[in-house]
Protein backbone atom coordinates (compact mmCIF):
# COMPACT_ATOMS: atom_id res chain seq x y z
CA UNK A 1 0.00 0.00 0.00
CA UNK A 2 3.18 2.22 1.04
CA UNK A 3 4.27 2.06 -2.86
CA UNK A 4 0.84 2.28 -4.17
CA UNK A 5 0.33 5.92 -2.02
CA UNK A 6 3.56 6.93 -3.28
CA UNK A 7 2.88 6.48 -7.19
CA UNK A 8 -0.41 8.73 -6.42
CA UNK A 9 1.44 11.05 -5.07
CA UNK A 10 4.13 11.18 -7.68
CA UNK A 11 1.60 11.32 -10.48
CA UNK A 12 -0.26 14.17 -8.17
CA UNK A 13 2.49 16.14 -8.35
CA UNK A 14 3.52 15.94 -12.26
CA UNK A 15 -0.28 16.80 -13.07
CA UNK A 16 -0.20 19.93 -10.94
CA UNK A 17 2.83 20.69 -12.47
CA UNK A 18 1.70 20.40 -15.93
CA UNK A 19 -1.31 22.21 -15.24
CA UNK A 20 0.28 25.29 -13.59
CA UNK A 21 0.84 27.82 -15.95
CA UNK A 22 4.27 27.90 -17.60
CA UNK A 23 5.77 31.30 -16.30
CA UNK A 24 5.08 29.66 -12.67
CA UNK A 25 8.50 27.60 -13.21
CA UNK A 26 10.12 31.17 -14.66
CA UNK A 27 9.85 33.25 -11.54
CA UNK A 28 13.59 33.31 -11.01
CA UNK A 29 13.92 34.80 -14.53
CA UNK A 30 13.37 38.15 -15.26
CA UNK A 31 12.66 39.82 -18.55
CA UNK A 32 15.12 41.27 -20.34
CA UNK A 33 15.48 45.41 -20.40
CA UNK A 34 16.27 44.99 -23.65
CA UNK A 35 14.27 42.57 -25.76
CA UNK A 36 15.27 40.26 -28.90
CA UNK A 37 14.26 40.85 -31.69
CA UNK A 38 14.68 39.83 -35.58
CA UNK A 39 13.88 41.06 -38.89
CA UNK A 40 14.23 39.60 -41.94
CA UNK A 41 14.46 40.71 -45.84
CA UNK A 42 14.12 38.27 -49.30
CA UNK A 43 16.35 39.72 -52.26
CA UNK A 44 15.57 38.10 -55.20
CA UNK A 45 14.61 34.77 -55.71
CA UNK A 46 15.25 32.74 -52.73
CA UNK A 47 18.03 34.94 -51.26
CA UNK A 48 17.11 35.80 -47.24
CA UNK A 49 19.12 38.04 -45.01
CA UNK A 50 18.12 38.13 -41.09
CA UNK A 51 19.12 40.38 -38.58
CA UNK A 52 19.14 39.19 -34.69
CA UNK A 53 19.48 41.75 -32.63
CA UNK A 54 18.99 43.18 -28.77
CA UNK A 55 16.52 46.49 -28.05
CA UNK A 56 18.01 48.72 -25.63
CA UNK A 57 15.78 51.72 -25.14
CA UNK A 58 17.53 55.81 -25.14
CA UNK A 59 15.64 56.21 -21.71
CA UNK A 60 16.69 59.42 -21.63
CA UNK A 61 20.44 59.37 -21.84
CA UNK A 62 22.75 60.85 -24.23
CA UNK A 63 23.80 57.59 -26.92
CA UNK A 64 25.96 58.85 -29.31
CA UNK A 65 29.59 60.21 -28.02
CA UNK A 66 28.38 58.97 -24.80
CA UNK A 67 27.07 55.59 -23.71
CA UNK A 68 28.37 54.48 -27.15
CA UNK A 69 31.30 56.48 -27.41
CA UNK A 70 32.85 57.59 -30.91
CA UNK A 71 35.70 55.23 -31.51
CA UNK A 72 36.75 52.08 -29.89
CA UNK A 73 35.46 51.73 -26.46
CA UNK A 74 38.07 51.35 -23.41
CA UNK A 75 39.74 48.09 -22.77
CA UNK A 76 38.67 46.91 -19.46
CA UNK A 77 38.83 43.55 -17.15
CA UNK A 78 36.22 42.35 -19.78
CA UNK A 79 38.18 42.59 -22.79
CA UNK A 80 41.55 41.85 -21.07
CA UNK A 81 42.64 45.64 -21.37
CA UNK A 82 41.47 45.85 -25.36
CA UNK A 83 39.66 48.33 -27.13
CA UNK A 84 36.66 46.70 -29.09
CA UNK A 85 33.80 47.92 -31.23
CA UNK A 86 30.44 48.68 -30.32
CA UNK A 87 28.00 45.25 -30.12
CA UNK A 88 25.17 47.61 -32.17
CA UNK A 89 22.89 46.46 -29.85
CA UNK A 90 22.37 45.08 -26.19
CA UNK A 91 23.04 41.30 -24.58
CA UNK A 92 24.82 38.95 -27.34
CA UNK A 93 26.61 40.61 -30.24
CA UNK A 94 24.12 41.22 -33.27
CA UNK A 95 24.09 38.91 -35.61
CA UNK A 96 23.93 38.74 -39.71
CA UNK A 97 22.38 35.99 -41.47
CA UNK A 98 23.02 35.17 -45.96
CA UNK A 99 21.35 32.14 -47.23
CA UNK A 100 23.34 32.92 -49.90
CA UNK A 101 26.41 35.47 -51.54
CA UNK A 102 26.03 39.02 -51.37
CA UNK A 103 27.47 42.23 -51.95
CA UNK A 104 27.19 45.08 -49.08
CA UNK A 105 28.17 48.77 -50.21
CA UNK A 106 29.75 46.85 -53.41
CA UNK A 107 32.31 44.59 -51.69
CA UNK A 108 31.11 40.87 -51.81
CA UNK A 109 30.53 38.66 -48.45
CA UNK A 110 30.02 34.89 -48.73
CA UNK A 111 26.88 33.12 -47.49
CA UNK A 112 27.00 32.44 -43.76
CA UNK A 113 26.18 34.25 -40.01
CA UNK A 114 28.42 36.82 -38.73
CA UNK A 115 28.22 39.31 -35.76
CA UNK A 116 28.13 42.53 -36.12
CA UNK A 117 30.60 45.19 -34.83
CA UNK A 118 30.37 49.19 -35.80
CA UNK A 119 32.66 51.93 -34.94
CA UNK A 120 31.27 55.12 -35.07
CA UNK A 121 32.21 58.79 -35.94
CA UNK A 122 30.61 61.60 -35.76
CA UNK A 123 30.87 61.61 -39.63
CA UNK A 124 31.07 58.03 -40.54
CA UNK A 125 30.71 54.54 -39.19
CA UNK A 126 32.60 51.38 -39.77
CA UNK A 127 30.52 48.31 -39.97
CA UNK A 128 32.01 45.06 -39.32
CA UNK A 129 31.07 41.11 -40.30
CA UNK A 130 32.44 39.26 -38.24
CA UNK A 131 32.84 35.38 -38.80
CA UNK A 132 32.72 35.05 -34.96
CA UNK A 133 29.01 35.03 -34.26
CA UNK A 134 28.12 33.77 -30.96
CA UNK A 135 29.93 36.14 -28.63
CA UNK A 136 28.37 38.25 -25.36
CA UNK A 137 29.06 41.57 -26.65
CA UNK A 138 32.15 42.79 -28.04
CA UNK A 139 34.14 42.40 -25.77
CA UNK A 140 35.97 38.95 -26.96
CA UNK A 141 36.57 41.08 -30.68
CA UNK A 142 39.42 39.98 -32.85
CA UNK A 143 40.12 42.43 -36.03
CA UNK A 144 41.26 38.71 -37.38
CA UNK A 145 38.06 37.17 -37.59
CA UNK A 146 37.09 40.43 -39.82
CA UNK A 147 35.06 38.78 -43.16
CA UNK A 148 34.58 42.61 -44.28
CA UNK A 149 34.66 45.77 -43.23
CA UNK A 150 32.35 48.88 -44.96
CA UNK A 151 32.42 52.48 -44.40
CA UNK A 152 28.82 54.28 -44.44
CA UNK A 153 27.86 57.62 -43.30
CA UNK A 154 25.02 58.48 -40.76
CA UNK A 155 22.26 60.02 -41.35
CA UNK A 156 19.50 61.95 -39.20
CA UNK A 157 16.32 60.11 -38.65
CA UNK A 158 13.37 60.67 -36.54
CA UNK A 159 13.22 59.90 -33.08
CA UNK A 160 13.41 56.05 -32.17
CA UNK A 161 13.42 55.07 -28.37
CA UNK A 162 14.45 51.48 -28.82
CA UNK A 163 17.31 50.22 -31.17
CA UNK A 164 16.12 49.14 -34.44
CA UNK A 165 17.09 47.03 -37.47
CA UNK A 166 15.38 47.35 -40.48
CA UNK A 167 14.99 47.63 -44.20
CA UNK A 168 14.55 50.48 -46.55
CA UNK A 169 14.22 50.89 -50.28
CA UNK A 170 13.74 47.06 -51.52
CA UNK A 171 13.89 46.89 -55.20
CA UNK A 172 14.27 43.14 -56.04
CA UNK A 173 17.76 42.43 -55.53
CA UNK A 174 18.89 44.96 -53.54
CA UNK A 175 17.56 46.56 -50.26
CA UNK A 176 19.36 49.26 -47.62
CA UNK A 177 19.54 47.15 -44.41
CA UNK A 178 19.58 49.59 -41.22
CA UNK A 179 20.64 50.38 -38.07
CA UNK A 180 17.84 52.97 -36.04
CA UNK A 181 18.17 54.48 -32.76
CA UNK A 182 17.57 57.58 -30.94
CA UNK A 183 17.99 60.33 -33.91
CA UNK A 184 20.43 57.94 -35.97
CA UNK A 185 20.26 56.01 -38.68
CA UNK A 186 23.38 53.82 -40.27
CA UNK A 187 22.50 52.53 -43.50
CA UNK A 188 24.44 50.15 -45.54
CA UNK A 189 23.16 48.77 -49.30
CA UNK A 190 22.95 44.64 -49.68
CA UNK A 191 22.40 43.33 -53.13
CA UNK A 192 23.05 39.73 -54.57
CA UNK A 193 26.05 38.80 -55.62
CA UNK A 194 26.64 38.29 -59.74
Amino acid sequence: MTTRIFNIIVLLAIAAGLAAPSHAFAQGDKVRKSLKASVTQRLGVDTDITIDFSRPGVKGRKIWGDLVPYGMYPGNKSSDNKPYPWRAGANENTTIAFNKPVKIEGKELPAGKYGIHMIPSETTWTVIFSKKNAEWGSFSYDENNDALRVTVTPVKAPFEEWLTFGFDDPAGTSATSYLHWEELKVPFKIELAE
